[in-house]
């Protein structure tokens, strides 16, 4: 397959062109905007047609390469580059992914690359028809990972809504209060909601139910290694790898090796909270841990101290209203922190036992499913980064890669 590659400048392939500052940003307008690190908003214009490559013009950003199948707005953070005449644009894009264009960048102060440099890259590239089935190949991963990762998102926002429903908005006492039916549960379930309210410190709160914290359902940071007791590798997680309960990334070190703050034993069931910058919302929910799971003491973790307490425990850590309330109350400078104390001392409704084995038993399956496709989106991602450069330089052939996915 290397024999059908030849020589050009990335300039015979593709056009490129600063973006223009950017217009007036509209929440449900049409357009997408991109700026150096990729979408920045909505605008009802455009200046690109669909299929523009985005290229970050300036700042730590400059060389990030995103795509936009749609027309859509570039700023002159950015350049856009359209692929010349029948050369494949999705294929361009994996091409200018793979050059890793940071490494053309240039000034000290503020990094910059620009079109005459990008022009000159000499790359090797097939013939468009070739082009264009890798792009395909390749895009077709993309399109699994994006579909795993959306239903995620759904799946998420259906357990935080079904949280919320049970926990805040007290849905189903409400329900029983007004002689109803609660909606989206068989009778056995409703007859373990009260049917009445009583005051509380925190307002009404369903009747026989507690004003508690997260301290009365988890133990805070259970577990940790120590220069005595760890295994002779960790599987890391950093606190710049989580973020709304998606591990980017776990990194295995020997423990010698392992950074000093690789120290908060995981295990299932665990939610792990970042505590440093704790409004950027990095936290995720433990599921199938490897027994050499490890967290930074930048996270605190939470424990269940009984099973049934388990998705109560990371739904009611993780919404919206706990993360607020952590950044509202962080402190600290550059670094606003809050002590894990903090996050296990946030408040909370305790229901009954019935009531949180019931809702146990509804939300386990669905966090058990955003782990899976998380797994099967992080595999789908590792094969596309192993296959991507040898398929680029012509390494290896489409069946081949093909037959690798299947």
């Amino acid at each position: 397959m290397s024999s059908e590659f030849y020589r050009a400048k990335l300039g015979e392939l593709i056009n490129f062109a600063n973006g223009k500052s950017s217009p007036e940003r509209i929440g449900n307008a049409r357009f997408a905007v991109f700026g150096s690190n990729g979408h920045i908003g909505k605008a009802n214009e455009f200046n690109s047609p669909a299929n523009t490559i985005v290229v970050g013009r300036v700042g730590s950003y400059c060389g990030v390469v995103h795509f936009s199948t749609k027309a859509c707005w570039v700023t002159d953070n950015a350049i856009k580059a359209v692929a010349k005449g029948d050369n494949d644009p999705s294929y361009l894009f994996y091409l200018l992914k793979h050059l890793n264009l940071n490494n053309w960048r240039s000034g000290s102060g503020q990094p910059l690359i620009n079109q005459s440099t990008l022009n000159a890259i000499e790359v090797r590239v097939p013939g468009p028809a070739i082009q264009k089935t890798i792009g395909s190949f390749i895009g077709a991963l993309d399109d699994r990972i994006t579909l795993l990762r959306e239903t995620n998102a759904t799946l998420e926002s259906i357990a935080q809504a079904l949280f919320k429903s049970w926990f805040v908005d007290f849905d189903p006492v409400r329900a029983k209060q007004e002689v109803r039916a609660p909606e989206g549960m068989d009778e056995a379930t409703a007859a373990l909601f009260p049917d009445a309210f009583e005051e509380s410190e925190l307002g009404l709160v369903p009747r026989w139910w507690m004003v508690g914290t997260l301290a009365d359902l988890a133990a805070l940071n259970p577990e940790a290694w120590t220069a005595k007791n760890h295994p002779d590798t960790v599987a890391y997680i950093d606190l710049a790898n989580a973020k709304d309960n998606e591990i980017a990334e776990i990194t295995d070190y020997a423990f010698q090796e392992a950074p000093s703050r690789a120290r908060r034993v995981l295990r299932h069931g665990d939610t792990i909270v970042g505590t440093v910058r704790p409004g950027n919302r990095s936290f995720a929910f433990i599921h199938a841990a490897a027994s050499n799971l490890t967290g930074s003491t930048g996270f605190a973790v939470l424990r269940p101290s009984k099973p049934e307490n388990t998705e109560f425990i990371y739904l009611a850590a993780t919404q919206d209203s706990s993360i607020e309330r952590l950044a509202h109350v962080a402190d600290g400078g550059a670094y606003p922190a809050v002590r894990p104390e903090v996050v296990v001392g946030l408040q909370c409704i305790v229901p009954c036992k019935g009531v949180m084995t019931a809702f146990h038993e509804v939300a386990e399956p669905l966090l058990a499913a955003i782990s899976e496709n998380q797994r099967r989106a992080q595999t789908l991602a590792s094969i596309r980064d192993t296959l991507l450069p040898r398929l680029i330089s012509g390494q290896l052939r489409l069946p081949e890669a093909e037959a690798l996915v299947a």
